[in-house]
């Protein structure tokens, strides 16, 4: 990506993903492939009068050794400094930008059993620093290329040629030719407009089938709200959370989905991938699920805990997306989940609760809200899906033919 492009990218990130307010602090957590980026996001952040900004780099390489190498007992250890550093976040509230270009095969050999005892383990220490900051703070995920990533994806092509491509859907999907920040306005009203439509039928249900065997009844919460691409904290600050993004998404309600869904797309989780699955529900819950690639994980996956198996969002996106056009299959969720329709097992998001900010702790377990250490996307939009939504007056109105939408 040339100097000027990335430099675009970088103040659409801060000023319109991140929506950086005078003053605030930022972090940005970027592998060591994407120094060069960090530096324009660095530079985009000053310029629009962060007050501090921090970069944390990762490698790929020195994470797996780490997953390798440590005993379970020193990956379960949430060290002192590890938990004041999460106190000082809840307390400060920096803007978070998260630049993704993994390797989706970057955790092959890994125990991921191991991995997941871990995170079980740690997730109960960290867990009231990271309910202290949802919804109070804005942050972004956003990518960038690399080669392993590229060479996924391109095959056939040389390194230069793998790396170029995947360049080039990047910059094409998440909008980044012309005038960046106003084709993103364009499309954030659009999607609002989408979103606020949805919300006057207020449906009680959606029925989803398509020819791969879906069949699937999901009860939305009753209190649900469906949101789009522009998000607000709590403060009041508008933020876009995911670049891209093509979705509308609110929350199902918890008890009420039965009925059985086929995966569209491979799901890249943890470093591994999971291929032709499918999950049966019962009152809410996955009860069987099934994948010709990565049934372990798929196990573990819906195992991490109680509300693992239970669904905490439901996004529309329709099949003719710009993502899905490009026919690129990325093993990347930010852009597959934007490809097509999907859902997420595990944790919901709470302002897809009406009134949200009014409400108390107990008032979101009295509403079912789905609770989780997970949250993972999982796409099932195909080109014949159908989605017909049901009213609380009974009536049912086609949401979705032929993978697009219908109204």
């Amino acid at each position: 990506m040339n100097k000027k492009m990335m430099n675009n990218y970088a103040k659409l990130v801060v000023t319109r993903g991140i929506n950086l307010q005078k003053g605030q602090d930022v972090i940005i957590r970027a592998s060591t492939q994407q120094v060069e980026f960090a530096r324009c996001l660095v530079d985009a952040s000053y310029k629009a009068k962060a007050r501090k900004v921090t970069v944390e780099f990762e490698d790929e390489a020195i994470s797996k050794m780490k997953f390798k190498n440590e005993s379970l007992q020193t990956l379960s250890k949430v060290e002192t400094f590890e938990e004041e550093k999460q106190k000082y976040m809840t307390e400060t509230l920096p803007c978070t930008i998260i630049v993704e270009d993994e390797d989706p095969d970057y955790l092959n050999g890994v125990d991921t059993a191991k991995m997941a005892k871990a995170r079980q383990a740690k997730y109960p220490i960290l867990k009231p620093y990271i309910d202290a900051r949802d919804n109070r703070y804005q942050w972004v995920i956003v990518a960038m290329p690399s080669l392993a990533w590229a060479k996924k994806i391109f095959t056939d092509c040389s390194d230069e040629e793998a790396m170029k491509k995947l360049e080039e859907a990047i910059i094409h999907c998440t909008r980044l030719e012309g005038d960046p920040i106003a084709n993103w306005d364009k499309h954030v009203k659009l999607m609002e407009a989408k979103a606020r439509k949805l919300n006057r039928y207020h449906f009680d249900k959606l029925t989803y089938t398509a020819s791969n065997g879906t069949n699937l009844t999901l009860g939305l919460n009753p209190k649900h709200v469906w949101l789009s691409a522009s998000e607000k904290t709590l403060q009041g600050t508008e933020f876009i959370a995911n670049m891209p993004t093509e979705e509308i998404f609110t929350m199902p309600d918890k008890y009420r989905v039965d009925g059985v869904v086929y995966s569209s797309k491979p799901l890249s989780y943890q470093g591994n991938l999971i291929e032709d699955f499918s999950i049966r529900f019962k009152k809410g819950k996955a009860v069987k699920v099934k994948a010709k690639v990565g049934q372990k994980s798929l196990e573990e996956m819906i195992s991490m805990d109680e509300a693992a198996a239970y669904l905490g969002e439901v996004a529309l996106v329709p099949f003719n997306s710009p993502i899905n056009e490009t026919g690129i299959m990325f093993y990347n969720t930010l852009f597959d989940e934007n490809a097509c329709c999907h859902l997420a097992l595990g944790m919901g998001f709470k302002n897809n609760f009406k009134a949200y900010e009014k409400m108390k702790e107990e008032d979101f377990e009295a509403a079912n809200y789905n609770d989780s250490m997970i949250h993972v996307d999982f796409m099932i939009g195909t080109e014949d899906l159908k989605i017909v939504g049901t009213t609380h007056d009974s009536k049912e109105i086609v949401v979705f033919e032929n993978g697009v939408w219908k109204i």
